[in-house]
């Protein structure tokens, strides 16, 4: 028997095939990187990354044990604080940061636990100063004693530096 189509039907009848195909393309590949998947050694790194190499702008987490040895992250955790100081109505403004080993995950993790304990420690340290150091601090004083003091709060590893940014005392 014969069957005639009419010229809308044929159309129809490609697009369908078409979409047919696609469909079956898009399994075809589902079902192999699944394959490969479950094929691929347990131990083997990631095909490709998406975002830029390992240590970049957003590696300052210290999570990542895939990240190159001997690299450093940054560690920025702190914040920024705000310190009300002894002589009156004036407010600090600072940043603290420090490098860190980022394949050292049990000190990454007492970082950061600490966090609160080194605001804490950095608030008693500038808030305590008299008040003609507060205006102007000695900026190489208070690294030295806040590390120390930071260090000393610390089991699992040393912080080797520290680095303030937006230093600033506003009245």
């Amino acid at each position: 028997m014969k069957r005639i189509l009419n010229p809308s039907y044929r159309g129809r009848h490609k697009a369908y095939r078409v979409m047919l195909l696609l469909v079956l393309v898009l399994a075809g590949l589902l079902v192999a990187g699944t394959l490969y998947a479950f094929l691929r050694p347990a131990d083997s790194g990631p095909l490709f990354r998406i975002g830029g190499p390992v240590g970049g702008e957003f590696a300052n987490t210290g999570i990542d044990n895939t990240a190159a040895e001997g690299a450093i992250s940054v560690f920025t955790g702190i914040g920024r604080l705000r310190i009300p100081l002894a002589d009156g109505p004036a407010t600090m403004v600072l940043s603290i940061a420090f490098p860190y080993p980022p394949g050292d995950r049990a000190f990454t993790e007492e970082l950061a636990s600490k966090v609160g304990d080194f605001r804490t420690i950095a608030i008693e340290y500038f808030s305590s100063l008299p008040a003609e150091k507060s205006v102007s601090p000695d900026e190489d004083t208070a690294k030295t004693e806040i590390l120390r003091r930071y260090n000393a709060s610390l089991r699992l590893g040393k912080i080797e530096a520290l680095y303030f940014s937006d230093l600033m005392v506003i009245e």
